[in-house]
């Protein structure tokens, strides 16, 4: 299961959310200094508007008196008073009169098109400031404008080439400098970008939206340290700056620096009230200081601000499968499938079942998303869908293939890649709990459901020294790949603390990380096994002949409880969502038993208590 963060905020010089607007009326015969203003722009326009039709081009009605070029300049410094003064439908109005007396007017038909940013028709303000810029090619100020509504239409080289040229003409123009950066961190191009919001600073030192994405780039690139001396530095430069605060409340997550980091975001909800992300962010902050109801009420009020964020529902339905309120948090989960990373999102032409559509007689396709751990922990599932009278058809990945396919001959197995041939209706995997109304009381976990082969549990029997004490499984870490794994996974030389001489000791771990082998080689009353193990047939065959498996929260450990087996899992303090709160027991796997860290976040106090457990087990074995 994985959690996400909020997007992290950037600063630009055209925002229409309160950050900077860079508006510069330029003429042909001078070059006054660019005038800045903030402003969030909520103003309709009095008069319908049609963006993106040019102004005609003809002789003007009798009616229309010509005005002569000093009249024409005086009402273009009008329009962009108003325009500063944020009155941008009186604004809009005088740049258009003007241009029915000059078509091409520079400056109206630049500042017009700002307004068509600032308005969110990117398209026709674009093309106003395009048309502007054939009047005077060498407006630094316009191709700076050019460049941020092409990015916000997603055309970033050509607003990267916009950049460029406004720089190529004032090499000294920070907000261009900075804009730049913002265009290669969403190239990728990270480190381009860091020297394009280095030199903005160095431009102009106090520019606090250079600092904030300098720091944006910084913690991209895991420079954690410096990313957070940047938003400490924007901070500094502007104390009301909300971006720069959740910024900074990102980092100090990172950090896991969690109570700082629950200040950094309470501070830039209080400058800005309506900032979803900041709520997300603090509701996953919550949950790691042990509040989760605190942190389903954060997660509320980002979508309440944003009803269509679709990590903030799924963050909340985590928050509220961990307090086991399932009914409350399966329909919430579904919107995973709609997050920018989507887990079980597939589509076919069949309809989706979610529990409401009769199935008997007919054939429903579970297809697998997500780890292999949830694999085997919802895969119990086809028994329940096999009692309402259909078929099943489930896809599994490729290393549980061989272990699941023997699951049940009421359920079909078929490998990853496969998709059944006929079917009625499709689920994904972890939509069965949500179809079949699983609650806490109705989990079906009365009896084991995954069994080893008996040719391969045999051929280890014999593979393994005649047992003279307790065989115990190991498995100290999970998958780099894994969100969490910083924090469920144990350092080796940490677990091997744990590892006494009077057991033997199997290690699981097909994977070895660098220097583990050595660690390994030190410790000889190990069996190291993990690297002949091809496959989950394999492992569940090995752990078929031990007595107990020891394991963080990993795909083993959900093996061995599925299996029926002693398992005792070492959990950290803020557990995936499966293992409830403060439970030392498991209602998905009767047999485990959970090993918790407490508020310290270190191992060494679960490894204690997990050696006292051990002596027990071991004297009980003797």
């Amino acid at each position: 299961m994985w959690r996400v963060l909020g997007q992290t905020v950037i600063s630009r010089s055209v925002d229409l959310s309160g950050l900077q607007v860079l508006v510069v009326a330029q003429d042909h015969e001078r070059q006054p200094k660019p005038l800045r203003f903030s402003a969030t722009f909520q103003a309709s326009f009095q008069q319908p508007v049609i963006w993106g039709q040019q102004p005609a081009v003809g002789p003007k009605p009798p009616q229309v008196q010509p005005l002569d070029p000093a009249s024409i300049q005086a009402k273009v410094q009008q329009g962009l008073r108003l325009h500063q003064q944020g009155r941008f439908a009186e604004a809009e109005h005088i740049y258009r009169e003007v241009l029915q007396h000059a078509p091409n007017h520079f400056d109206a038909l630049h500042l017009l098109g700002v307004l068509g940013l600032q308005a969110g028709r990117n398209e026709a303000g674009v093309e106003l400031i395009a048309n502007a810029i054939k009047q005077n090619p060498n407006s630094w100020g316009a191709h700076n404008n050019l460049g941020n509504g092409l990015r916000e239409l997603g055309r970033l080289d050509a607003a990267l080439g916009s950049f460029e040229r406004a720089i190529a003409l004032r090499p000294d123009f920070a907000e261009a400098h900075n804009n730049r950066g913002m265009v290669l961190q969403h190239l990728r191009r990270f480190d381009d970008a860091l020297l394009s919001f280095e030199r903005a600073i160095a431009l102009r030192p106090d520019y606090a939206e250079a600092h904030n994405n300098r720091g944006v780039v910084l913690q991209g690139l895991q420079r954690i340290d410096d990313a957070r001396a940047s938003f400490d530095k924007a901070i500094a430069l502007r104390p009301d700056y909300a971006a720069a605060h959740y910024n900074h409340g990102t980092v100090l997550q990172e950090l896991r620096r969690f109570d700082e980091a629950l200040a950094s975001l309470d501070k830039a909800i209080a400058l800005q009230p309506d900032h979803a992300a900041a709520y997300n962010n603090r509701g996953l902050v919550l949950q790691e200081l042990g509040r989760p109801d605190d942190a389903v009420a954060s997660f509320a009020r980002t979508i309440a601000l944003r009803p269509d964020y679709a990590e903030a529902y799924v963050n909340q339905s985590v928050a509220l499968l961990q307090l086991g309120r399932f009914a409350q948090g399966w329909p919430l989960y579904e919107w995973r499938k709609k997050t920018e990373q989507p887990f079980g999102d597939r589509s076919f032409a069949q309809p989706l079942w979610l529990g409401k559509d009769d199935i008997s007689g007919r054939t429903l396709f579970v297809h697998w998303e997500q780890g292999l751990g949830d694999t085997i922990q919802f895969g119990r599932f086809a028994r329940q869908v096999k009692a309402r009278g259909a078929n099943v058809v489930m896809s599994v990945q490729g290393p549980l293939y061989r272990l699941l396919a023997q699951m049940s001959p009421d359920t079909r197995v078929i490998n990853q890649d496969e998709i059944a041939v006929t079917f009625d209706f499709h689920c994904p995997l972890m939509s069965l709990p949500l179809a079949l109304g699983t609650t806490l009381e109705n989990i079906p976990a009365g009896e084991p459901y995954l069994f080893a082969d008996e040719s391969l549990r045999d051929a280890w029997h014999a593979r393994l020294p005649p047992k003279t004490r307790p065989r115990v499984g190991i498995v100290w870490r999970g998958g780099a790949k894994h969100k969490n794994d910083l924090q469920r996974s144990i350092d080796l030389s940490t677990f091997a603390s744990l590892l006494s001489p009077d057991v033997h000791w199997i290690s699981l771990q097909k994977d070895l990380r660098e220097g583990e082998a050595a660690t390994l080689a030190q410790l000889h009353h190990i069996g190291r096994y993990g690297e002949q193990l091809q496959d989950f047939a394999d492992t569940a065959a090995l752990i078929d002949v031990l007595d107990l498996v020891i394991a963080v929260d990993t795909s083993v450990a959900h093996l061995a409880g599925a299996m029926g087996k002693q398992v005792w899992i070492l959990l950290p303090y803020n557990a995936d969502w499966r293992w409830l709160l403060d439970r030392s027991d498991s209602p998905w796997y009767p047999t485990a038993r959970l090993f918790r860290q407490d508020g310290r976040r270190s191992w060494n106090s679960v490894l204690t208590d997990v050696r006292g457990a051990l002596d027990e087990f071991a004297q009980s074995r003797s």
